[in-house]
């Protein structure tokens, strides 16, 4: 008779029942089987989409879910409140550019370009390739302004490829876009978080590759990232707009930045006054590098120094002027339209000569030299 009597209640109608819960737990499960976000937001979100009644609320689903041991606890993630975030105020007055590599079958590497608009998180364009070059990079830049405008300003990181106006080389996407007045900006050396939207677009398309059959080829997988496109503009909700609406409702939400006017053509030179400038004119000095860029000369044989290591580039480029990219655990070698000639590791201490993975000496003749070769009229 003294013990205290229980205060729970006899009743308890918002109580979630253990049918409710299996739903839950069976939505999200179908989303990561799917490769799209399965927090408790997304599924939220499908559970409204699906007309599931009741459905619970947001913080109800994270804690069934931990309970369920589905999903994993970490105390220490910011809050979303802790981030500042910048929004440009229409569609169109800033797209980011950036690429990312990926695999084929047999562990063939290669890139996708991803193009997304800064203010809707539109998938504007993609684009699949063997390697970050200029020319992937311009691709699909011409495919997003077929498909959606000219845009105000690009934003990239400070890649050959993209825009190296940083360390004083003018890149050939960033002569493009220029001509069509477009601004192109980057950000700051080391803070990737100017480019976070990009950064995290990569990962949810990487969450929705990694559930697709590995592809063969560079156009099974640009089929592959097109659907991902597809899904993620029109039928995803997205959490980082108002109201977790699509990319696509946003962007067709605001009316669209106007288009930038492109600078005027420079006045015609008169070809005689050009060489008497040009006599009396002194050489533009060499641009100058950051400490991680320098531009240096292949030696007749084909090789170049760097920091006391002697790297074979190729006999077929003695003469001509590259850039040397030193990164903490690689050393990368740029023609000047910003394609990668080679890519190595940085060798062990005390290794002194790195190769192209072509054999030295005197290349074998082929069948087409044998059957084309001049006989000597001593023979």
């Amino acid at each position: 008779m003294l013990e205290p009597r229980s205060r729970r209640p006899k009743s308890s109608p918002s109580r979630l029942t253990d049918d409710l819960k299996r739903q839950a737990i069976g939505v999200r499960a179908a989303l990561e089987v799917s490769g799209l976000d399965h927090g408790p937001i997304s599924v939220h979100e499908k559970m409204r989409a699906l007309e599931m009644t009741p459905v619970p609320s947001i913080a109800s689903l994270a804690r069934m879910f931990r309970q369920a041991g589905v999903a994993r606890v970490e105390p220490k993630k910011k809050p979303r409140a802790a981030y500042r975030r910048f929004v440009y105020p229409s569609p169109n007055g800033c797209w980011q550019l950036d690429a990312t590599e990926y695999v084929l079958t047999g562990g063939r590497k290669c890139v996708i370009f991803q193009l997304i608009d800064d203010h809707s998180r539109l998938a504007v364009a993609s684009h699949v390739a063997w390697g970050e070059t200029a020319e992937g990079a311009i691709a699909v830049v011409k495919k997003g302004i077929d498909a959606h405008g000219v845009p105000q300003r690009l934003l990239s990181d400070n890649g050959l490829a993209l825009n190296p106006s940083r360390r004083g080389i003018v890149g050939q996407l960033v002569t493009y876009v220029t001509g069509l007045g477009v601004e192109a900006i980057t950000g700051k050396p080391y803070k990737p978080t100017t480019q976070g939207k990009n950064e995290r677009f990569h990962q949810t398309l990487f969450r929705f590759l990694d559930k697709q059959p590995i592809a063969d080829s560079l156009h099974e997988l640009q089929h592959q990232v097109d659907e991902f496109d597809r899904v993620y503009n029109t039928e995803r909700p997205h959490q980082g707009l108002p109201g977790r609406v699509t990319p696509q409702a946003a962007w067709v939400a605001t009316a669209k930045a106007e288009p930038p006017r492109p600078a005027p053509l420079p006045a015609p030179v008169n070809p005689a006054d050009s060489r008497h400038d040009a006599a009396e004119t002194p050489p533009t000095p060499p641009a100058i590098i950051d400490n991680q860029i320098r531009i240096a000369q292949v030696e007749r044989g084909g090789g170049i120094s760097v920091h006391g290591v002697r790297y074979q580039i190729g006999a077929d480029r003695a003469g001509q002027t590259i850039y040397v990219e030193s990164e903490p655990d690689s050393i990368a070698f740029t023609d000047s339209a910003g394609t990668i000639i080679l890519k190595h590791p940085k060798p062990a201490p005390g290794v002194n000569y790195v190769g192209n993975g072509r054999p030295r000496g005197r290349q074998p003749r082929t069948v087409t030299d044998v059957l084309t070769h001049e006989v000597s009229p001593k023979s």
